[in-house]
């Protein structure tokens, strides 16, 4: 097995979000992003089903990315919601994932978003790596193993509201701060890149890393290199893609608001699990 390559994977994809509340709430409107596309490079999604209890109308849609959005709205909850989503993901050897040419040169990846605004540290950082690349199309793969080296992982010790400077400054924080620090590296570094929201296999909740878009020369079509910093290498069969934006907030699996004098608890659950494997000599 060990001279053996992995060259197709499926897994099924399970996901809970529950919603309890001290009373009725009112004027519910909630976001979810966790539905893969149906097709992006060598990722395919089988099939997928989203059960909400109670019953409320569900809207599917893209957002300006060309995220999956489900919307749910309701005048009045008594008491508790349930989403349940699974999906069957099939990847094998393909074609990498690519964009329309516009993309590359698309602002929203270019310039800082709210997370991503640069330091005077960052800026600085920027300026050496910048200095030290010689011209051979590694920039982004030096940015990634800088970042890799310079943080640390150490959970809960930021939010979903740190941003790069400030996950910078104390050198560690979760997958989200490795993917939002290297975006800000690479965005002034004059390389447009875009965070990924997903999964990688054998880690219980959601995954990030990111994406550089680049220029596939004679193709007519922009070309994705993913980067998982927290990691420090490529992306791989292990991943599975849900969905990408300038940071976090463009792609926070579960978002929204309602009206109530009072909080709910929220609890969730992810898995993903493996039911298929192919190898090759």
């Amino acid at each position: 097995m060990s001279s053996e390559r992995l060259v197709a994977a499926s897994y099924v994809l399970h996901q809970q979000f529950r919603y309890e509340y001290p009373g009725p709430i009112q004027h519910l409107r909630h976001r979810l992003i966790v539905a893969p596309p149906p097709v992006y490079g060598d990722q395919r999604r089988v099939g997928h089903e989203l059960r909400v209890s109670p019953d409320l109308p569900v809207q599917w849609e893209e957002d300006a990315f060309g995220n999956i959005v489900v919307t749910i709205e309701a005048e009045r909850v008594e008491r508790e919601i349930q989403l349940d989503y699974q999906a069957t993901i099939r990847r094998g050897d393909g074609p990498w994932p690519h964009l329309e040419p516009t993309w590359f040169d698309d602002e929203r990846f270019r310039r800082p978003s709210a997370l991503t605004q640069p330091s005077l540290a960052l800026r600085a950082t920027a300026e050496r790596l910048m200095a030290e690349d010689d011209g051979a199309g590694k920039l982004a793969a030096h940015i990634n193993a800088f970042v890799a080296q310079h943080m640390r992982y150490v959970p809960d010790t930021t939010t979903v509201e740190t941003t790069a400077a400030e996950a910078f400054a104390q050198a560690n924080g979760v997958c989200q701060d490795f993917a939002h620090v290297m975006i800000a590296l690479c965005r002034l570094c004059e390389i447009p890149a875009r965070y990924v929201s997903g999964h990688l296999l054998g880690e219980g909740g959601t995954h990030a890393w990111l994406e550089v878009i680049e220029p596939a020369p004679g193709t007519g079509i922009a070309a994705v290199t993913a980067y998982d910093p927290t990691h420090e290498r490529h992306t791989n069969l292990d991943y599975v893609f849900v969905a990408a934006g300038r940071d976090y907030a463009d792609v926070a699996p579960t978002s929204g608001r309602f009206v109530a004098p009072y909080r709910g608890r929220f609890t969730t659950t992810r898995r993903v699990e493996v039911v298929d494997r192919e190898y090759a000599a």
